[in-house]
């Protein structure tokens, strides 16, 4: 079960730091690069599907961690689960809190690639569900800062975890921030921020990205 978890821990790891760096490059593309707008979709998708499998493989590794254990640790429970409903771990509702984010994520980049739609379409299939996801992973955030606070202390840089659910946590703010300047304006028919939502989504992404390899890098952990 220990050696389970230490390779799930790396497929979380690894997931995050592929997906946050496909949504760099997209924002990157979409900025300073061709502008091509079906390349940074496709992009973003790639993304999108490797953000949706470190989302599920981050609720695996909490419901097969075992009860009563320290907030990050990875001891191994007696059986392995590939699904439960745990909604008083904090851990668990952190993980499945952002898995939905990342689904409501997937809807939007699916949206991107259907051609003729209106504004009002746009922001409906398009920006409403990003928005739902930024907003999902502010709460998962906010969950997960909870989850690995010890003492009541805010500040915990030398706790295990404390590291990736803090980088993550401003990754969400950007990507919030993003997603707010990325609607468009019926009137105008014009993004509030195009610079803003694309920055925003690149240091956003780059977060997660950093956040996937301080998951991976922090070596295995006690008891696991």
């Amino acid at each position: 079960m220990a050696s389970r978890l230490r390779r799930l821990n790396w497929i979380v790891a690894i997931a995050f730091t592929l997906g946050g760096s496909l949504f760099m490059l997209g924002a990157w593309v979409a900025q300073v690069g061709s502008g091509n707008a079906p390349t940074s979709a496709s992009i973003y998708l790639a993304g999108g599907v490797f953000f949706s499998t470190g989302g599920y493989s981050s609720v695996m590794l909490a419901i097969n961690t075992r009860a009563g254990g320290e907030p990050d640790s990875l001891a191994g429970a007696e059986r392995w689960r590939w699904w439960a409903y745990e909604p008083f771990s904090k851990e668990w509702l952190a993980a499945f809190v952002l898995f939905v984010g990342t689904l409501a994520f997937g809807i939007s980049l699916i949206s991107a690639f259907i051609e003729g739609l209106s504004v009002q379409r746009q922001n409906r299939l398009i920006w409403a569900p990003d928005m739902t996801g930024c907003i999902l992973f502010l709460i998962a955030g906010r969950i997960a800062m909870n989850a690995v606070r010890q003492g009541g202390r805010l500040l915990q840089p030398r706790a295990r975890g404390w590291w990736v659910a803090a980088v993550n946590q401003v990754g969400s703010i950007f990507f919030f921030i993003a997603g707010l300047a990325a609607f468009t304006r019926p009137a105008i028919d014009s993004v509030v921020n195009v610079d803003v939502a694309n920055w925003g989504t690149f240091i956003g992404a780059f977060c997660f990205a950093a956040g996937g390899l301080i998951q991976g890098l922090q070596g295995p952990p006690k008891g696991a």
